[in-house]
C-alpha cells in the first residue's frame, strides 16, 4: 500500500489549532489572574478532601474542558509562597514574567542532557554569568540543576573522586575512611549527600558553632587533627552561606585558608545566601566565597525564579569532567552535526534527561537586571531587621537570636509559664496563623526553646505585613491564654 492510500495516523496534536489557541489563552488568563492576586486573601488554604478524587486517573480520556476545569480547581491550593506573608521555609515567590519563558521552553521541549542545540548554549551563558558574578576562574564548569540538594551531591562527588584520584569511579570507597566537616547548623542536604555517595552520614563531622551561630574554627582544626591521628582521611570542608535557623554566614575566608593549609576541598552551601553577593548590604560579608572549589545555590529562592532551578559551580572544570564523563557508543560525540557540541552537560552530572531550566533563569536576569534583584535582597534584610526591632519593642515577645540576614527567630513569652508550656504555646500560635490564613511562618528550636521563625525571601512582602504579623501573634496568644 502506498503512503497516499494509508489511513490518517493518530497524533497527540490538536485537530483544531485555532480552538487550541483559544483554550490556552483562557488558561493563561487564569494563571495571570492567580499571580495578579497573589497578595490577596489567605496565605495558605488546606486542600479539600475531594481534591485527590478530582485528579483520580481512570485511564479513560476526558474532554479538554474537563481537564482545564480541574486544573483551574487546583490553583488556590498551593503551598502559599507566592503570598507576601509566606514567611516560613526558604521559598522564593516567583514572578509572572517567568510564565513566558516556561511557555517557550515547553514549546521547544528540549532535552538539555546533550547534543548541539540552542538550549545548551543558553545554559552555558547562564553558567558563565554565575562564574563572573562569583569571580570564579575561566576554568570553572557548572550545571543548572533542580536545586541545592542535587548541586551538593555533584560538588561533593567531585571532591570525593578528586581525593581518590578518580579511582573511586570504578573501585568505590570501601576502606578509605574519608571524612568531611561542616557546622552543626548546616543544611541536612550535606549529610544526605554523604549517605548517597557511599561515605555514610557518620563520616560528616558536625562542628559546633560559636554564640554567633557560625562554625567554630578552633573546634574544626582540633577535629581535623584528631581524625588524622586516628587514621581517617579528611577530604573536604563545607561552609554555610546562610544557615537554615538563623541566616548566618560562616567565616568563609578562614575556612578557605584552613582548606588550603590542610589540602582539603572547600565546598560552600549557598542555597539562598550566595546570591546575597548582588546586595550592597551583604556583599562585604561574603569574602572568601570566591575561593570555593564548589558552590551550590538556588535561583528559585532569593532570585525568585519559578521552581525549580539550582546551580553547581566547580572551580576545576577538568576535575568536574573526570568525575562524571562517560560516553558510551550511543552517545558518541562528533565534530559536526547534532552530536557535536562536546562536552555535553551529561558529562558534568548524573542526568542525561534534563529540562530546559536555564531559559527562565536567563529571562529573569535579562528582564530585571542585577541591580534591581540586589535591591530586593537588601530590602528583605531590612525587613527582617525591622521585625527584630518590633519584637524587641514588644514586652511579650523575646528575640532568640540577633538578626543576621533575612531570618528573625523569636517567641511569645508570658510570666508564669514554663519553657515547655511556652514551647507549646508558640507552636499553637504558628499553627493558628497558618490555619487562619493570616501568615505562614515556621518553627525551629534555638537552645531548646521553640522559636517562631520568620524568613523573608519574598519580593512582595511589605513592612506593613510585619506590623500585621506582630499584631496577630499577640491577638492569637491572648485568645489561647484567656481563662
Amino acid at each position: 500500500m502506498t503512503s497516499d492510500k494509508q489511513p490518517p495516523q493518530e497524533s497527540l496534536d490538536p485537530t483544531d489549532w485555532e480552538a487550541f489557541s483559544a483554550r490556552l489563552h483562557s488558561m493563561l488568563d487564569a494563571a495571570i489572574g492567580k499571580m495578579r492576586t497573589a497578595s490577596e486573601g489567605r496565605v495558605w488554604t488546606e486542600p479539600p478532601e475531594d481534591l485527590r478524587a478530582k485528579f483520580s486517573l481512570d485511564g479513560a480520556p476526558h474532554s479538554p474542558d474537563e481537564v482545564d476545569s480541574t486544573l483551574r480547581y487546583l490553583l488556590p491550593y498551593g503551598v502559599g509562597n507566592t503570598h507576601p506573608r509566606f514567611l516560613g521555609w526558604v521559598h522564593g515567590s516567583g514572578t509572572p514574567a517567568n510564565l513566558a519563558a516556561d511557555m517557550a521552553a515547553a514549546a521547544m521541549n528540549a532535552n538539555t542532557g546533550g547534543r548541539n542545540h540552542g538550549a545548551i548554549q543558553v545554559e552555558r551563558e547562564v553558567i558563565d554569568w554565575c562564574r563572573r558574578l562569583y569571580s570564579f576562574p575561566e576554568t570553572t564548569s557548572g550545571l543548572i540543576v533542580s536545586g541545592t540538594s542535587m548541586a551538593t551531591i555533584i560538588g561533593l562527588k567531585v571532591a570525593r573522586d578528586s581525593q581518590l584520584d578518580f579511582e573511586s569511579r570504578r573501585g568505590g570507597v570501601c576502606g578509605q575512611k574519608l571524612v568531611g566537616y561542616t557546622s552543626s547548623e548546616a543544611h541536612a542536604c550535606i549529610a544526605r549527600a554523604f549517605d548517597m555517595l557511599g561515605l555514610g552520614s557518620d563520616a560528616l563531622r558536625r562542628i559546633p558553632v560559636t554564640p554567633d551561630h557560625i562554625m567554630d574554627v578552633s573546634a574544626l582544626k582540633e577535629m581535623i587533627a584528631k581524625d588524622r591521628a586516628e587514621g581517617c582521611t579528611p577530604f573536604m570542608i563545607a561552609g554555610t552561606c546562610g544557615s537554615v535557623n538563623a541566616g548566618t554566614i560562616d567565616d568563609l575566608d578562614t575556612l578557605a585558608d584552613i582548606s588550603d593549609t590542610e589540602n582539603l576541598w572547600f565546598h560552600v552551601d549557598g542555597a539562598f545566601g550566595a546570591l546575597g553577593i548582588l546586595s550592597d548590604r551583604l556583599r562585604p560579608r561574603l569574602k572568601g566565597l570566591e575561593r570555593a572549589d564548589s558552590l551550590a545555590f538556588d535561583f528559585h529562592k532569593w532570585l525568585h525564579v519559578n521552581y525549580d532551578a539550582g546551580c553547581i559551580l566547580v572551580r576545576s572544570g577538568e576535575a568536574h569532567l573526570r568525575s562524571f564523563s562517560d560516553r558510551p557508543d550511543y552517545l558518541k560525540s562528533s565534530e559536526r552535526g547534532l552530536a557535536a557540541g562536546s562536552p555535553w552537560p551529561v558529562e558534568f552530572g548524573p542526568e542525561l534527561s534534563r529540562g530546559f531550566r536555564a531559559l527562565k533563569v536567563w529571562a529573569h536576569i535579562a528582564e530585571h537586571g542585577e541591580e534591581k534583584l540586589g535591591r530586593l535582597i537588601t530590602r528583605n534584610c531590612e525587613q527582617a531587621a525591622y521585625l527584630g526591632e518590633l519584637v524587641q519593642a514588644a514586652p511579650d515577645l523575646e528575640l532568640l537570636l540577633p538578626v543576621s540576614m533575612q531570618i528573625c527567630c523569636f517567641r511569645y513569652v508570658r510570666a508564669g509559664l514554663s519553657d515547655e508550656a511556652l514551647n507549646t504555646l508558640n507552636e499553637d500560635i504558628v499553627m493558628q496563623l497558618q490555619l487562619q490564613g493570616i501568615a505562614a511562618p515556621s518553627t525551629t528550636r534555638i537552645s531548646g526553646r521553640l522559636a517562631i521563625r520568620v524568613n523573608i525571601t519574598n519580593h512582595r512582602t511589605q513592612f506593613s505585613d510585619l506590623d500585621l504579623l506582630v499584631r496577630e501573634i499577640e491577638r492569637i496568644a491572648a485568645d489561647l491564654t484567656s481563662d
